[in-house]
Formats: structure tokens, sequence, C-alpha cells
């Protein structure tokens, strides 16, 4: 199987198949991306990264990183969306605006298990950026230092703010759970929960 670095390569060459190969291996990761945050506008949203990804093509320094870069534009795009359905989205500070304030209806979903149903809720409801590094960290098991690299921050700044972040939803799971079984099951086991939302979001969209 093909790098990254050698499709990156082929791409830049105009190999359409090498452009074909790297959308197939990153649309699921996208297309998580943004389902957990703005259903509705998912597939557009992945169209619109892999774009700006090739407008961009000549400025990837390290086609080893190539992940990294994509995952990073996918950040940008997610950002500007919300910018541009708000009124005030200039003023948007997305380190304490949640996904849920941004695009309330898209909390919705059916026939999802009760723990699934709570930890998406429980996401959608800290700080948007919060919210990117934990799926970054669960979904797509990235380490730290790629993390870092995705957001334009410090690896050691990433570190305390994902220490934070899964304080943040340790309390939302604590304030939306019905019953304490469901919260124990839930915190004591993230990140099989995190797998299986996951799956899920691979599955099928969300539901209004």
């Amino acid at each position: 199987m093909s790098t990254d670095a050698e499709l990156v390569d082929g791409w830049r060459r105009g190999e359409r198949d090498a452009c074909a190969q790297l959308f197939e291996r990153y649309y699921d990761g996208l297309a998580r991306f943004f389902r957990s945050k703005l259903p509705e506008a998912a597939d557009d949203l992945v169209q619109r990264t892999f774009l700006r990804c090739f407008e961009g093509l000549a400025r990837i320094a390290d086609a080893t990183a190539f992940r990294s870069y994509l995952f990073g534009i996918a950040c940008n795009v997610l950002r500007e969306h919300y910018r541009s359905i708000h009124r005030d989205g200039a003023r948007l500070e997305f380190t304490s605006v949640s996904a849920q304030e941004l695009a309330p209806s898209a909390s919705a979903v059916i026939g999802w298990q009760q723990e699934q149903r709570l930890l998406l809720e429980a996401l959608r409801r800290i700080p948007l950026e919060d919210q990117i590094l934990l799926e970054l960290c669960y979904w797509e098991q990235l380490p730290g230092r790629e993390i870092a690299a995705i957001v334009g921050t410090p690896l050691g700044t990433v570190k305390a703010h994902l220490r934070r972040a899964r304080q943040r939803l340790e309390a939302q799971l604590e304030a939306l759970a019905r019953s304490p079984g469901t919260l124990h099951g839930t915190r004591s086991d993230l990140e099989r929960w995190a797998a299986a939302v996951r799956q899920v979001l691979d599955a099928r969209e969300l539901a209004d």
C-alpha cells in the first residue's frame, strides 16, 4: 500500500488515482469529524476540505505529515463555516462556545444506545476546541505531537488542554446521565464508548 507521501507526490504530478486513494483513505475520518458537529453539512465540508487541500498542495512542506495538514484544514473549514452562519461570527470564541450552542438541532439521534447518545451529547456541550481535541485523541487515535500540529498549539499545552477537556466532559456526563450506572460505565471506559460512537457515526448520519 502506498504511503501518504507517495500519494501526495503522485497527486502533485497530476495522477488522479493518487488523489482518489487519499480521498478514500481519509474520507471516513473527516466525515466523523464533521458529522458529530454539523451532520447536515458534513458532506459539503468534507468536499471543501479536500478542495482547500488541493489548492494548497504546493505548500505541504512535509508530505509524510499529510494527515496533520488535512485535519488542520478541516479545523479551519469548520470554524469558517460556523462564522459564516452566525451574525456575530467574527467574534465567536471556540474555546468557550460549544457545538450544541452553535447548531442545537444536530444533537438529536435516532436508534442509538443510551450510553452512545449520552457521550455524543456531552461532547457537544463542552467548548468546541475541547471537543476537537478529544475526538482527535479518542476517535482518530492521534499522538499528542500530531494533535499539536493540527491545532497549532505546543505539545505541553495540548496535554494540559486534553486533561481539562476530559474534566469538562465528565462534568457534562454527570449533568446529563439519568442513572448512576450509565454514568459510571461511560466514565470508566471512555475509550470503549468513544469507539462505539465512532462506529455509529461511520455507519449512519445523525438525524434531526
